[in-house]
């Protein structure tokens, strides 16, 4: 039977035929195309919605906006780059590190711009993955999403929000033609994004009202320039930057123990950032309204030496009263008062623990991955869905991090999913799937590990968990350890098909 991709609308070209389809060109599917360039690939197509290779290091190019782990850390293990300006980057050195990768490993030739995926779904009779973009239709005999946690920004439901009559732009959707220079602008946020935003805007405003929700606990970033005979020294001796990167490795990894293991162990760094704050805010009244109420790591921990003094400073003014409305030139807390605003900026996070490509993904029983995931997100090692055949997530549920870098886990997929690909070519199959059983035993793992956690028992409500209170964004333990659960394909956990069979 002929498939209604192959009936392509008039001036529409025809379907393509593709051995691997990645959706998304960020740090997951750069290093998905990398991986099967490396072993010869060429079968493949990167689906990318923008017009550049990037991810979120692309869209989030905010004011400020920069990395909290070290770039020697926060980088390819197979790609590293010896000319770091600073030990903690910002966003145009990120991207232009992955535009460079992206080309040093001929990617792009890969790549479709312009092709946001509107629906996949699978057909059984042929084995393949059904993609339409808004760049064409694609036939895929694997499909792997690297749409990632951080890709669709979360508008808040704001009475009124729409019928503000000034700017309204979310931190994920800068608008750099803006000018906020002598403007009276408000922050929605005080999460990672706001931490960076609020200093790097703050000189320009007019005034400056943050709106906190509640307090983030803050470290002081332990940033610094890296001097050019360093980076000849990593030119010169490779080693050297991979020793380093196994330091900061080893270094970050010992929060583990506080945040998964015993929570004693944070209290070290819960009196580091409480000196911080004492340190930079005299004001006792805004050191109480700045000061959390809840165990540290149990909300991400955020870096940064100049947001304090930026809201210590004059004409910025720190509200906790609740948004009860939006005003076409104001914004109205619950507590009554109303405070005349030219722009709002919307530092409000993103849709983590409901991915919006699950809507979009449609298995073999014709329900959505959204539809599969209503009670909470659950895989075989973050990677595979029962009922999904031949579809591999990148960056999926519990593979997030709050402490290390993402790469690290990204690579630990990518291999995973790589080594997949591999069995599917030595065994000759047609198709690969997941079984229930793994996928619920996995389940439990991670809820089992979870127990205890900061996140869960720490005292707030996070990102990190769903509406049920689950954890289904963190991997609740050391990183090396879901590393050795992706080294290779369990391949007693899942269901093959050969090519040959009816």
């Amino acid at each position: 039977m002929t498939s209604t991709l192959d009936r392509p609308a008039p001036g529409a070209e025809r379907t393509r035929e593709v051995g691997v389809a990645i959706i998304g060109s960020g740090f997951a599917g750069l290093g998905m195309a990398i991986a099967l360039r490396r072993r010869g690939e060429t079968d493949l197509v990167l689906l990318e919605r923008a017009h550049d290779v990037g991810g979120t290091w692309r869209d989030n190019a905010y004011p400020g906006a920069a990395c909290d782990v070290q770039s020697n850390l926060y980088s390819f293990s197979f790609a590293p780059n010896p000319d770091w300006p600073r030990s903690y980057s910002e966003q145009p050195e990120i991207q232009a590190y992955l535009q460079a990768t992206a080309d040093r490993f001929d990617v792009r030739r890969h790549c479709v711009f312009g092709a946001e995926v509107t629906a996949a779904r699978w057909d059984d009779a042929a084995r393949r993955w059904e993609i339409e973009t808004t760049a064409g239709r694609f036939r895929a005999r694997v499909l792997v999403s690297a749409a990632g946690a951080l890709a669709d920004p979360v508008y808040p439901d704001i009475p009124g929000l729409a019928s503000f009559a000034g700017t309204v732009m979310h931190s994920a959707r800068w608008d750099e033609g803006h000018d906020l220079t002598g403007e009276r602008v408000a922050v929605v946020g005080t999460g990672a994004s706001a931490v960076q935003i609020v200093p790097a805007i703050q000189p320009r405003a007019g005034s400056l009202a943050v709106y906190q929700r509640t307090p983030p606990w803050i470290v002081p970033r332990t940033d610094h320039p890296v001097s050019p005979r360093v980076q000849r020294l990593y030119r010169w001796v490779p080693g050297l930057q991979r020793l380093v990167r196994a330091v900061l490795y080893l270094v970050r990894e010992f929060l583990v123990v506080g945040l998964a293991k015993d929570r004693r162990f944070l209290r070290p760094v819960g009196r580091v950032a409480r000196a911080h704050l004492q340190r930079q805010v005299r004001d006792p009244r805004l050191r109480r309204a700045l000061t959390p109420d809840y165990t540290i790591g149990c909300k991400r921990i955020l870096i940064s030496n100049d947001y304090y003094p930026a809201v210590s400073a004059p004409g910025v003014e720190l509200v906790t009263a609740g948004i009860a409305e939006v005003r076409p030139h104001s914004v109205v807390t619950v507590d009554g008062v109303e405070r005349p605003t030219d722009t709002i900026v919307l530092a409000t996070g993103f849709a983590v623990t409901d991915l919006p490509i699950a809507r979009r993904i449609t298995g073999r029983d014709g329900r959505t991955l959204a539809d599969v995931w209503s009670e909470g997100m659950a895989t075989n090692r973050g990677s595979t869905v029962a009922g999904f055949p031949n579809l591999f997530l990148l960056v999926g549920p519990n593979v997030g991090v709050g402490h290390t870098s993402m790469v690290y886990m990204i690579e630990s997929q990518v291999a995973y999913v790589d080594d997949a690909l591999r069995t599917m070519a030595a065994e000759g199959l047609a198709v690969l799937e997941t079984t229930p059983e793994a996928q619920e035993a996995y389940r439990e793992l991670v809820a089992r590990r979870s127990r205890g956690t900061v996140w869960l028992a720490g005292g707030c409500a996070s990102w990190y968990l769903d509406r049920h209170g689950h954890n289904t964004t963190l991997w609740p333990d050391f990183t090396f350890r879901f590393r050795r659960l992706t080294r290779r394909l369990d391949r007693e956990n899942y269901v093959g098909t050969p090519e040959a069979a009816a």
